[in-house]
């Protein structure tokens, strides 16, 4: 089941966090919430970095390679059972 989250940009919430979003086509998911946009920043560096070593690995696998990048996103947003996505994007062969 893939989830789909709609980020809206948030201002002057306390509810506020910042979001690492994978991207693989028209299908973006929360990869991983930060409580600061310097932590988030850190960990999409960290994600590519990763996609980028595993380049072949994802090619061979016939997997598209994610593209990440940080937004604002509210706690009330986050859909019911949301996990961290793993840093290549997928898991069993699907874009989770």
């Amino acid at each position: 089941m893939s989830q789909v989250v709609s980020l809206n940009p948030v201002r002057g919430s306390d509810d506020t966090l910042w979001a690492v979003v994978a991207s693989v086509g028209r299908k973006n998911r929360v990869a991983e919430i930060y409580p600061s946009r310097n932590a988030a920043l850190a960990d999409r560096a960290w994600r590519e970095q990763q996609v980028s070593e595993y380049s072949g690995f994802l090619r061979t696998c016939s997997q598209p390679a994610p593209r990440y990048s940080v937004a604002p996103v509210r706690r009330a947003d986050l859909p019911k059972g949301w996990k961290p996505l793993p840093a290549l994007g997928f898991l069993r062969g699907q874009f989770i």
